[in-house]
């Protein structure tokens, strides 16, 4: 015999209020704790391994500051702004997780999933200020003013709407929406720590992140396309934005700058050979081959000197300044318009940097605290938002770049971000000429792992339908409506989908394997043996309000009887007896006898006499299922069969005495409720 445990009653009161006064304490120890926990650099810098560690370090820091500077460039035409922006997003959010991070090789920084959600905030708030979205737009002169007075006057009432001042341009006007958007986003971020809300990470399975993560690629996509042929179309906004844009480009197709198309088509087949032949023989590499940095350096020095911009007029980057533009403090009516774009931003944000930090640490033996992660990322967004900097995030392709060449520490990400303040001081003025459908190129190209993910469809579908069905529906949400609705869809999509399997779980009546005391689905297995007059059922899902008429239904077609309906007839035909007797009158009105009225009202007899309720799968009751069980055991009761349960949990059997199915006094629990199948059957077996 098993018994349970005496749990001693634990005084929450109590506990609550001690943690309290402990979290208000303050002492010197607590307070070193405390900055080291926070900044976690003060525990591991102290015994960093110089002579182990440097050489990795400072090699992956320069590979990851070599592709990090063309990808920042390439990055700020996704979000919409200057690619001076983008340098300073790659600098400061190096340098805050070097100090805040606790995972030794994740790459943080500017992601392009990040940059296209900041990038329709900001192309959003721009066409609603009323400037022109046309990337070759001229630009606003000094009093603010626009080419139409129309516009210009619109500009100037949307501007001051919001309490900025009316002779902000353009370009200002976008970077103060996405450090607004970005502050919004960190200080969700802080929150999220402050009150512990990691777990909101968990209801972003793989097949959301990855649905979202493609059906953004193909947005990426769509939105680079018109930079590699050379056209001038409206940046599209709003859902449908996708549909909209391919239907802008085949309608203007015509007017493709054949410059921009020969450079995209040789800049694409050197950047792809470049990454396949870098993945076939990536063993025998010791670093990756910084590709983007040699086109980027040769399509400079081929359109400076070949004149592409005044000969062919290709798009080229502009006038990218140098050194650091004074801080500003983001706008607080801006961070109201923009408040509930920030929410999802922050989400994606965070999960993408603590599941890769929690691969890393898995991969690498040791362990990151998520909740410090979430304290980072935040900081990571709240204090470049200071310096015109927009939203950041962890990137896998950077990250497995810098785990390849020999990173040990976040020292490497100082050692990339000293290269960018080396462009940001020095070179930027170097990539004027730099044409744009080069860096869509680069953006295109480094799509390839996420639109990779359609060629892995049928082997999804073949391990697990429905999460197929949710990577379908997430990707064409986020691509076809937006990528804000896209995961928002996803998530309420596989939590419906879970919702779903438990309200129709699978049901089975159960065989017992030949000579032995284990039972399994009769309806899958061959060669098992029924147990004469008993029936095993099992139900495959917790049992509770969703589901309890599935699972009478069930129970009713698996046994073939329903014991309200067998009652029924019961009562029914005892009825008619019993007026037929007191008639004295042996003949039914239809000619029927007594004995063949019997045989209509009532079914074939009842093939067993015990009903075994296999619970292994029931993780939960609430007072619906309690109530359930009570009902079927009282209904099976009046015809005579006896209900038995079989391998409860715990949690399981304690809802059923609280809900009184043993009774007042627990008196015939032994006879009810059975720690294996087996033992419920021998018991069946024993009764008469």
């Amino acid at each position: 015999l098993m018994e349970r445990k005496t749990h001693v009653k634990i005084n929450r009161k109590e506990i609550m209020l001690a943690k309290l006064r402990k979290s208000c304490s303050c002492t010197p120890q607590k307070l070193k704790n405390f900055l080291m926990d926070f900044f976690p650099v003060l525990r591991w810098l102290p015994k960093y391994r110089c002579k182990e560690y440097i050489w990795g370090d400072i090699m992956s820091g320069l590979v990851i500051g070599i592709i990090l500077v063309p990808q920042a460039i390439a990055y700020s035409l996704l979000a919409g702004l200057k690619p001076i922006y983008s340098l300073y997003t790659s600098f400061f959010a190096n340098i805050i997780y070097f100090l805040m991070g606790t995972s030794r090789h994740v790459s943080v920084g500017i992601f392009s999933l990040i940059s296209l959600m900041v990038g329709q905030v900001v192309d959003r708030e721009l066409l609603l200020a009323g400037f022109d979205l046309n990337d070759d737009a001229p630009p606003a002169s000094g009093d603010g003013s626009l080419q139409n007075d129309n516009l210009s006057s619109t500009t100037a009432f949307n501007l001051t709407t919001v309490g900025i001042n009316a002779e902000c341009g353009k370009e200002c006007y976008a970077i103060g929406i996405a450090t607004a958007l970005t502050f919004m986003a960190g200080v969700y971020q802080v929150l999220m720590g402050i009150f512990r809300l990691g777990f909101v990470s968990m209801y972003l399975s793989e097949s959301v992140l990855d649905g979202f993560a493609t059906g953004a690629s193909l947005t990426i996509l769509t939105a680079q396309v018109k930079y590699l042929i050379g056209i001038k179309i409206p940046r599209s906004q709003g859902h449908g934005m996708l549909v909209i844009t391919w239907i802008n480009i085949f309608r203007n197709i015509s007017q493709a700058n054949l410059c921009d198309v020969i450079t995209s088509a040789i800049c694409i087949v050197v950047l792809v050979t470049a990454k396949e032949l870098g993945d076939r023989y990536k063993h025998k590499l010791k670093f990756p081959l910084p590709t983007e940095l040699v086109v980027i350096v040769v399509a400079t020095l081929v359109s400076h000197y070949g004149k592409l911009n005044e000969v062919y007029a290709s798009s080229v980057s502009g006038a990218i300044p140098t050194g650091f533009i004074p801080p500003k403090v983001p706008e607080f009516n801006l961070m109201l318009r923009v408040a509930l774009d920030a929410l999802p931003l922050a989400i994606v944000s965070f999960v993408f940097t603590v599941s890769l930090s929690e691969m890393f640490a898995k991969k690498y033996a040791y362990t990151i605290r998520a909740n410090q992660e979430m304290f980072a990322v935040g900081f990571c967004n709240i204090i470049p938002s200071f310096f015109h900097s927009f939203a950041t995030s962890a990137a896998l392709a950077k990250t497995l770049v810098k785990t390849s060449t020999g990173c040990q520490t976040q020292i490497s990400g100082v050692i990339s971000a000293m290269v960018v303040l080396l462009v940001l001081l020095f070179l930027a003025p170097l990539f004027y000429s730099l044409q744009k459908c080069v860096l869509a190129c680069i953006i295109i190209v480094s799509l390839r792992g996420a639109l990779r993910k359609f060629r892995d469809v049928p082997a999804r579908y073949r391990v697990n339908k429905v999460d197929t069905l949710v990577w379908v529906v997430t990707m064409s949400a986020s691509a076809l409506v937006s990528t804000e609705i896209g995961l928002l869809v996803g998530i309420v999509f596989s939590m419906l989908c879970i919702i779903v399997r438990t309200q129709r779980p699978r049901t089975a009546l159960l065989g017992q394997i030949q000579d032995t005391s284990f039972y399994e689905d009769d309806s899958e297995y061959e060669n098992l043996s029924t147990v004469p007059k008993v029936k095993i059922f099992r139900f495959e899902a917790p049992l509770y309000y969703a589901n309890r008429n599935y699972f009478l239904k069930s129970l009713y077609r698996l046994t073939n009887l329903d014991p309200n309906l067998e009652a029924a007839r019961r009562k029914k035909h005892e009825k008619k007896e019993k007026q037929h007797l007191k008639k004295g009158n042996h003949r039914t009105a239809n000619g029927l006898g007594i004995g063949e009225t019997t045989l209509q009202l009532v079914p074939k007899q009842i093939d067993f006499q015990a009903l075994i309720v296999d619970c292994s799968s029931i993780s939960f009751l609430d007072t619906t299922g309690v109530n359930t069980l009570k009902e079927i055991l009282k209904d099976y009761k009046n015809l005579n069969i006896s209900v038995l349960l079989a391998c409860c949990n715990p949690s399981v059997i304690e809802s059923l005495k609280r809900g009184g199915y043993f009774g007042k006094d627990f008196g015939c629990m032994q006879e009810m409720v059975f720690y294996s199948i087996h033992n419920a059957v021998l018991f069946a077996k024993d009764q008469k």
